[in-house]
Formats: structure tokens, sequence, C-alpha cells
């Protein structure tokens, strides 16, 4: 590791990390099974469900337009108000939907499930990563945060492999009440020992009528959200990275949002197929990010990783596109260790281009330019997947969405290799 962390700014970081993991292994619980759940609540007796993708792709656009405008506000209060409660609101969300499926798996209760699901992604994806980088970078130096940065995302590949170690262990019907009670204890922890890191100032409108305090926090808002964009604008680095993470979090969420569903209807995956592929690159993520990153960023840079991590995500996307057996899948499974990269290395790169009162701002843009991304994906890939899985196909090639979209990214990596970085971080 590039720079010396202190016992004390450790166990900081730990009491960050610790209910994160919780949190996430709870979210990931549910992944290998909500495939199955709404297939069969949906379509009953069907390995195939259209319906079932298409409101996986309306949640992720309805996210993906919601996120656009939060993520960026929720990284200014996080500034502004601390990290702390922000990171609350954004876990405890999540109790519900999951409340939601524990209850009843029935047709009315997976539209439920749905619709909360929607509001806590649209508070959490993201956000949760942003807050947390900034979190990091108050009680980090810049040497040290690109490691913290790859052990927050190596500790989302830890609750990967925990959540589907549980997923695979759990009976199905015990799933969601487990991840609730995961989902409880997240919060909790960090009423009582996440510190916050943030100087408060004093309130100063606290006399103010309602009527007054209502536009003066719009009024805030808004000259927060112009300066934040003033901050990127300003800055050839955070231009670029902003391109970057749009682009291929348009390509990847587009993949992610209909891989199950053409697992499921191509190979005849369920549950256990999907827990082990995740297994699988939740035990090679961790290593990559929290061993190989910290490790091999100092020596190569931020950009070589990303254009690493771009290349592996490309070639994971065309061994899924064009699987021939059922065993593709888990090989490609390989070059999703790699491609997770991404995210700390963009974090590592928008953290190191940013001071440090501006930390939540810039991360808050970056996700909030992901989040475009993420919303515009699903409006080619649902439709075109479901196309390419019909007995209506033009022909036969069940992955045919997959393969243009790691053509969309090797495009935008032909174009990344000719984009002139500037500025000492790079």
């Amino acid at each position: 590791m590039e720079g010396n962390i202190s016992r004390e700014q450790l166990k900081i970081l730990v009491h960050l990390l610790l209910p994160l993991c919780i949190y996430w292994t709870a979210e990931e619980m549910s992944v290998s099974i909500i495939a199955d759940i709404t297939t069969n609540a949906l379509c009953p007796s069907k390995s195939t469900c259209s319906q079932a993708i298409y409101i996986n792709g309306l949640q992720q656009m309805v996210v993906g337009i919601c996120k656009m405008v939060v993520i960026p506000v929720l990284g200014q209060l996080a500034d502004e108000y601390g990290r702390k409660p922000l990171l609350l609101l954004i876990v405890s969300t999540a109790i519900f939907p999951s409340a939601i499926l524990a209850i009843d798996e029935s047709k009315g209760f997976v539209y439920a499930y749905y619709v909360l699901r929607i509001i806590s992604h649209i508070m959490s994806q993201g956000s949760i990563f942003c807050i947390s980088a900034a979190y990091a970078a108050d009680i980090l130096d810049g040497r040290s945060r690109a490691a913290a940065f790859g052990w927050i995302h190596g500790i989302l590949s830890l609750s990967h492999v925990l959540g589907n170690l549980l997923a695979r262990l759990l009976p199905g019907t015990y799933i969601f009440e487990v991840s609730v009670a995961l989902l409880i204890i997240a919060p909790v922890y960090m009423i009582i020992f996440l510190t916050e890191t943030v100087k408060l100032t004093p309130n100063l409108n606290q006399h103010l009528r309602w009527s007054s305090k209502a536009y003066k926090l719009v009024q805030d808002r808004y000259s927060s959200m112009r300066y934040a964009l003033h901050v990127v604008t300003s800055s050839s680095t955070l231009k670029c990275i902003c391109l970057v993470s749009f682009f291929y979090d348009m390509g990847m969420s587009g993949i992610s949002s209909v891989l199950m569903y053409y697992l499921k209807s191509a190979f005849d995956f369920n549950k256990n197929q999907f827990s082990e592929i995740l297994m699988m690159v939740g035990v090679g993520s961790i290593i990559t990010q929290m061993l190989v990153f910290p490790l091999v960023n100092p020596l190569v840079g931020e950009r070589v990783v990303l254009r690493i991590a771009l290349l592996a995500s490309i070639t994971y996307a065309l061994l899924y596109g064009l699987a021939w057996a059922s065993w593709v899948p888990y090989f490609g499974a390989l070059f999703r260790m790699v491609y997770v990269l991404e995210r700390p290395s963009t974090n590592a790169i928008v953290s190191k281009a940013s001071s440090s009162s501006d930390q939540g701002k810039t991360q808050g843009l970056v996700a909030g330019a992901e989040a475009i991304g993420s919303f515009l994906a699903p409006l080619v890939m649902s439709p075109l997947t479901s196309w390419f899985l019909s007995s209506n196909a033009p022909f036969n090639c069940k992955g045919f969405s997959l393969i243009c979209a790691a053509f969309a990214l090797v495009n935008f990596l032909i174009h990344f290799n000719h984009v002139r970085y500037r500025g000492r971080i790079l």
C-alpha cells in the first residue's frame, strides 16, 4: 500500500466496511432467486417470461432517470450535513422491499416488491459508493485512498460470496426473512459505531418560516449543483472520467439487466447455477480488488488499470453473447473478476482530481453520469433480448443483445484510447 494507515484510521474504516458488508450480503441473497420468483409469479410454468424481462427493464429505467438527479444531490447533502445520516437513510430503504417478499411471493406482492425496490435503488445505487468513497477520503490522505476504494469494492465482492452462499444453503422460503434481519442489523450498527467525519456548521436558518426554509433549501441545492458542475467542467480529467463512466455503465448495466433471464432461457439456469457463478466471481473479485489493485495501482496508475478493466468487460460480454455451451458462462465469469477494477480506479481518479471539501459532489456527479447510462441501456437491451429469446427472432442467436453491447464497448475503447488525459494525477 502506498501510504500508511494508522490504527485509529483503520478502526474508523472498519466501522464503515462491516455494516456495508452486512447490507450488501443481505441484498445479494435475493439476486439469484428473484428471477425465479418473478417468472413463477408472472408466467407460471414457463421458463421464458417477457413480462419479467420488461418489468426488470422498467425498474432500471425509472431508477436511472431518478438517479441522474438524486445521486448528485445526495453527494452534496453528504458534504453539507454529514456522511452518517445519508448512509443511514440509504441502508434503511432496503428493508421494505425484502420484507414484502418475506410475507408473500404472489403476483401482487411481486409488483409491490418492484415498486419499493425502485425507491430503494434510487436512493442506494451509486450513491452508497460515492458517499462511502467520500467518507474514506475524509479520514485518509491521497496516497492511501486508492487502496481504501479497493477495499470498499472488495467488501462488495465478499458480500456477493457470503450472500450467494447463504442463498445456496438456505431454503428459498427463508431467504427473505434472513435478508430482512441483516438489513435491520446494518443501520443499527451504523447508529452505534459509525463516526461522523464532516464538521457540521451551525444551522443559521432554524428561525425562518417554513416557506422561507423551503425556498432557501431549493436555492442552496441549485447553487450547490452549479458549483459542482463548475468543478467538473473546469477539470479535463473529471470531464473525461464522466464520459468514461457514462458509456461504460450504459454497456455493462444493459448486460446486467437481462443476463439472468438470458441464461435462464438459453441454458435453463436456476438459482443454483446463478449462485455458483456469482460466488466464483465474488471470490476472484475479493482478490483483485482488495489485494491486486492496491499493489498494482501504484506501479502502473489508474489509467492503465481502467483500460485493462474495459478490455476485460468487452471479452466478458462477447463470451456470454456467443456462449455455445453451459460451461462458457462460468469461463466468462473469470473476466468479470477483472472488469470490477473499473470502479475503484474511477473512484481513485475522481478523488485525486477533487479537493477535500468537494469529494461528495464530484463522486456524486460521476455517479450521476453512470445513472444516465444505466437509464438508457434497458431502452435497447430489454426489447432486443426479449425479441431474440422469443420464437419470432430473425435468426438463432439468443445472446445477440450482449454481442451488440460488446461492440459498443469496443467502439468506446477505441475512442478512449485517443483521449488525452491532462493533469498531474494521470
